[in-house]
Order: C-alpha cells, then sequence, then structure tokens
C-alpha cells in the first residue's frame, strides 16, 4: 500500500524511509561520471578530480545567484583558446584579477557578476595555491571528517554555507571522494530544496535555512545532505514555482500538497 502523507505525517518514520529511499536511488543514477552540463568537454573538465581539482572548486564558487548551468561552464569556457586557452593551476596563478574580469567579460560575460565573480575566482586560485600547494584535492584527501571539507570550503572568498555543503555532498554522494562521516553535510537550501520540501509537509512554505537544515539533521542525523539531490531535482523538473506536474513527479504519494488537492 502507498503511503501518503494525507493519511500520515511527515514524522511518520517509514515516510521518512521512502524518501530517503528516494534520495539514495537518485544519487545512484547520478554517480560516477556526474552530468553538469550538456556539454560534454566542460564535464570532462569538471569530473577530472584527478588533473584539474581546482575546475570543480572553482566552478562551485562561481555558483552564486545564476542558474547552475552556466556557473558550471566557467572553467571551460575560461579554457576556450579565445579567452585564457589554458586551466593549468599554473597559468592560472599567473593571472592578476583584471585578467579574469576580462576573461568573464569577453568575448560573451560568463556571469552577470563578473566583477564579484572576478574577485571570488582570482582569490580562490591564489588560495589553492598558497593553502594546498596548487593541488585543491588536498582538500579531500585521506577519507576525512565531512566537517573538513564544509569547513576548506566556507574558507574560500564567497563561499557560504549553502556552497560549501554543496560541494562536500557532490563530491561524496556523486564523484565518489571518500569521508569518515556525513555528518557535517548538510542539505543546501536553494529554492527548488526549499520548495519541494514545505510541499512535502516537513517545513512551513516561509521556512528559513536555518529551519531547513535543522529539520533535515532532525530527519537524517548521520547525513542531513541525502535529500539534497532528489529535491532539486524534483524542484527542476516537476515541481515548478508556477507549474506542477504531480501526475509524472515521483514524490507525487508522499506529497502533502499533491494529496490535499485530492
Amino acid at each position: 500500500m502507498a503511503i501518503q502523507l494525507s493519511s500520515a505525517t511527515a514524522d511518520d518514520p517509514a515516510v521518512v524511509q521512502h524518501l530517503l529511499q528516494l534520495a539514495a536511488e537518485a544519487r545512484e543514477r547520478n554517480s560516477g561520471r556526474v552530468k553538469f552540463v550538456d556539454t560534454p568537454a566542460a564535464n570532462a573538465l569538471l569530473n577530472d578530480l584527478r588533473n584539474h581539482p581546482h575546475a570543480f572548486v572553482l566552478a562551485c564558487l562561481m555558483n552564486r545567484q545564476v542558474k547552475a548551468e552556466r556557473a558550471w561552464l566557467v572553467p571551460f569556457e575560461i579554457q576556450r583558446q579565445e579567452r585564457l586557452g589554458s586551466f593549468e593551476i599554473g597559468d592560472l596563478a599567473r593571472l592578476k584579477e583584471v585578467d579574469v574580469l576580462r576573461y568573464l567579460e569577453r568575448p560573451t560575460s560568463l556571469h552577470w557578476l563578473t566583477k564579484r565573480m572576478a574577485r571570488t575566482f582570482h582569490a580562490g586560485v591564489q588560495r589553492i595555491v598558497s593553502e594546498f600547494g596548487g593541488d585543491a584535492s588536498r582538500i579531500w584527501a585521506d577519507a576525512p571528517p565531512s566537517a573538513r571539507i564544509v569547513r576548506c570550503f566556507l574558507e574560500f572568498e564567497g563561499a557560504g554555507p549553502k556552497i560549501a555543503t554543496m560541494a562536500a555532498n557532490l563530491l561524496v554522494s556523486l564523484l565518489g571522494v571518500s569521508v569518515s562521516d556525513r555528518y557535517s553535510i548538510d542539505i543546501s537550501p536553494d529554492r527548488h530544496v526549499r520548495r519541494v520540501f514545505s510541499k512535502l509537509g516537513f517545513v512551513p512554505e516561509d521556512a528559513d535555512n536555518d529551519l531547513i537544515v535543522y529539520r533535515a539533521r532532525e530527519l537524517s542525523p548521520e547525513y542531513p545532505g541525502a535529500f539534497d539531490l532528489l529535491l532539486w531535482e524534483v524542484g527542476r523538473t516537476t515541481c515548478g514555482p508556477k507549474k506542477t506536474l504531480c501526475s509524472g513527479c515521483q514524490l507525487s504519494e508522499l506529497c502533502r500538497s499533491s494529496n490535499s488537492r485530492g
């Protein structure tokens, strides 16, 4: 028999376990070589944690106030011949902030906050060189506690909790990075996650980030970010801010909002 929030509460352990199972299946579908964008060469660069781990880190730092796909493309676009023509850390380290700004702006703008992102990008490269010897993979080397990865990302200019936990979650859940625990990988409450979490009945519609984070910790204390990818996928595909496709949504049987419409 299907579990429905119309007859069970969001605190029902069976409901939570079913949601966690769906979340695990979403991570399994997407694990391995991650498709960040529709450009194969860009995906290859972002997935290359052995030779270009800084590409993933710097793309995460660009993921602010812009569609995710646009942020993920920044390293690939800078690597193009008409811009820098390289994404080797040594070549990036020689750039001044004004150089980064030029590459972000021309021949086409890569981000609408080009001046702020130029500063963030430049500072990020310099930190990778000074703190990690030019090898960003040292951030997650030797199966560290998840808190270390989150803390290291928080120390980059422009990276708040949402970026730091998103980065840690992607590394651990999809890119195969080993950690000793997942306690500190919180849910990343972007607009899609917030909307779906609320419609499922776990938080009020006007919940702030802290409430969403602590609710996820309550439901999945060993891995609060377990829900992230599933909720983000549903929010991007079937549960939009203006239009919902409840009949095709994998969470419809659990959704309080869907079931209340009868």
